[in-house]
């Protein structure tokens, strides 16, 4: 009894120990999470953090050939739905760098003819240094997805494949003016436009990096 009694003991002792190292583990990535980002030891979603300064000044160069996108901008559009029915709207965006523009974030907005918001949509374009690709991830009609952008000399294409077709948004920015165009391209080439937008550029806008909270 008092041998069964030692060792009830000892993997009592045991599982402390074992929960104290889980514990102190849990500590150091709450405590620590983002001190290891800035430190630049490990993996940030699969790149290798180099000297902050250097990445971003890199990342910020590469992000220059959207600035064209950058401010405020109104018009008109029009858009085919699933249903074949045709629905025009005004169209707006407004689009600024971030993180001493190594990013840069954008939102849409389809206004109805009743003036009601029909499209909201929430988009960050980024350059990874490391592939020397550039990548949006946008949010609208409660989805989420992560696309592949090229830059052009007067604009940017991006694609969303759907199974054996290819949605294709191609955009030129020129003189003031935005147009993007949306084209749904089968498997046997064959396009359909589904999508058209013209905007003018209405003005500056210091979003999203103006307004900051400041310190005191």
């Amino acid at each position: 009894m008092q041998t069964r009694s030692k060792r009830k003991i000892e993997r009592e002792r045991g599982k402390g120990r074992a929960l104290a190292i889980v514990g102190a583990l849990a500590a150091m990535v709450v405590g620590f999470g983002s001190g290891a980002w800035f430190m630049g030891t490990g993996v940030v979603s699969g790149q290798t953090m180099e000297d902050p300064a250097a990445q971003i000044a890199a990342q910020a160069k590469a992000m220059k050939r959207f600035e064209r996108m950058d401010g405020t901008w109104r018009g008109d559009a029009w858009q085919v739905t699933p249903a074949g029915q045709r629905v025009t709207m005004t169209q707006t965006e407004r689009v600024g760098p971030m993180l001493d523009g190594s990013i840069r974030v954008i939102e849409g907005r389809g206004y109805l003819a009743e003036g009601v918001v029909g499209f909201n949509a929430f988009a960050v374009i980024s350059y990874d240094t490391g592939s020397g690709t550039y990548q949006m991830r946008s949010y609208a009609q409660g989805r989420r997805g992560d696309f592949t952008i090229e830059p052009t000399d007067d604009g940017f294409v991006w694609s969303i494949p759907a199974g054996p077709a290819t949605i294709r948004y191609t955009a030129v920015i020129k003189g003031g003016t935005w147009k993007e165009i949306g084209e749904r391209v089968d498997s046997a080439g064959k396009v359909y436009r589904f999508f058209e937008m013209t905007l003018e550029r209405i003005g500056d806008t210091e979003w999203p990096a103006g307004g900051a909270v400041a310190p005191e």
